[in-house]
């Protein structure tokens, strides 16, 4: 579950991470309210009005502007919200903007010149260790920075049994380049956002830039935060910052269904028990030819109403040009998922699609033979290729 920049600092700031402050509005007018006892609480002088959506990039498409007084913080504020900002991690018709964060400026003038970092706390799946990578080329893509000059990267593998060392704070800090109160204030700013990617069970953490500012202070200034939906349900509180309006309205229905669905950029529908099954039947698809339209997980329980839920899920995207229904029955009897098919069908009455149903295991003839007997413009098959060859018939 990934949460608004805003939500991700507040969750920050719960455990001691110095943040760039600010406050979020949902309209031109509470943005100028909300500058208004910024300036009051911090005494900046301007504003940074940021566009609060679940994407990267937002500076480059138009989402992050300057204000230097009350009349463009309002000004921004109302051409900011309501677009549909496009930025390289959006689709072409991006995202609708409903808030914006109003936050301080923290670039201000002092003794020394501020500094960008770039910092990321995530596991590291080669090793099964908590990883934190950092750069001192902050403020960039980092895809590129490892693209271009990947000696400006650093990694911490932390043993997560005895979690962040003190050695390795300060490595990080010297890595970075800084001395004196800054680097004292990087270790503390280190340890405490380890402390919260742990504590939160998120799954990432990404803060880019991270600042030193003109006095030597560390801050994030900006926060990405996705936490780990197994394990909400140890958060009810940051399970109840969800903003269903960021995420696709298809996987939400099919989440509120039981099923586990991801939408894919494809034409053929799967319906599959089992995520390994599924990986595999999206290859099987691929191979005949064909490009998979969703991952569907439908699980063991692939009853009449189960399999109606996700025909309608499946038949909602209109790329969907054939239905692979791929099923292994070995909890389950593959004749129960096949009556489940036929009464899906029937209550759903024509489904204008064409529809390959492979079963294999406990009672797979009988299964085959109620398919083929039901009437209902179903194909059956038995084995991988014989349903791969189906898919590839109907496309053609």
């Amino acid at each position: 579950m990934n949460l608004h920049e805003y939500q991700g600092k507040e969750l920050l700031s719960s455990f001691g991470v110095r943040i760039q402050r600010g406050i979020v509005a949902q309209n031109a007018d509470q943005a100028v309210e909300a500058a208004k006892k910024l300036t009051e609480e911090t005494g900046t002088g301007w504003h940074v009005i940021k566009a609060q959506v679940h994407a990267g990039g937002r500076g480059k498409g138009g989402g992050v502007k300057l204000a230097k007084n009350l009349d463009e913080v309002k000004t921004l504020a109302d051409q900011i919200i309501g677009m549909d900002l496009v930025t390289p991690q959006t689709s072409a018709e991006g995202k609708r903007v409903h808030q914006v964060l109003v936050a301080e400026d923290v670039y201000y003038p002092g003794d020394s010149e501020p500094e960008e970092y770039y910092i990321s706390v995530l596991l590291n799946r080669s090793n099964g260790r908590n990883m934190i990578m950092y750069s001192t080329e902050g403020g960039m893509d980092i895809e590129t920075v490892a693209e271009e000059t990947p000696h400006l990267i650093f990694t911490e593998d932390i043993d997560p049994a005895v979690g962040l060392m003190p050695f390795q704070a300060r490595r990080i800090a010297f890595n970075l380049g800084l001395s004196g109160a800054a680097f004292k204030d990087m270790t503390k700013f280190v340890n405490a956002l380890y402390t919260a990617y742990v504590k939160s069970d998120s799954s990432l953490f990404e803060i880019n830039p991270v600042l030193k500012t003109s006095d030597d202070k560390i801050m994030a200034v900006d926060a990405k935060v996705s936490l780990d939906d197994n394990a909400l349900f140890r958060h009810k509180d940051l399970a109840e910052l969800r903003d269903l309006r960021e995420e696709n309205p298809i996987e939400v229905e099919a989440g509120e269904k039981g099923l586990n669905y991801v939408d894919l950029d494809g034409n053929v529908g799967c319906m599959v028990n089992g995520a390994g099954l599924a990986m595999a039947t999206m290859d099987l698809i691929k191979q005949a030819g064909g490009e998979p339209a969703n991952f569907l997980d439908v699980g063991g329980t692939a009853d009449a109403a189960r399999v109606e839920a996700a025909f309608q899920i499946i038949l909602k995207d209109p790329a969907v040009k054939a239905i692979l229904i791929n099923i292994f029955g070995g909890i389950v009897r593959c004749d129960r998922v096949a009556q489940g098919v036929i009464d899906a069908y029937k209550n759903m009455g024509n489904i204008n699609v064409p529809i390959i149903v492979r079963l294999q295991g406990t009672n797979a003839d009988i299964a085959k033979e109620l398919i083929d007997n039901s009437g209902l413009d179903v194909l059956s098959a038995t084995e991988f290729q014989e349903a791969a060859d189906k898919v590839q018939a109907v496309l053609a």
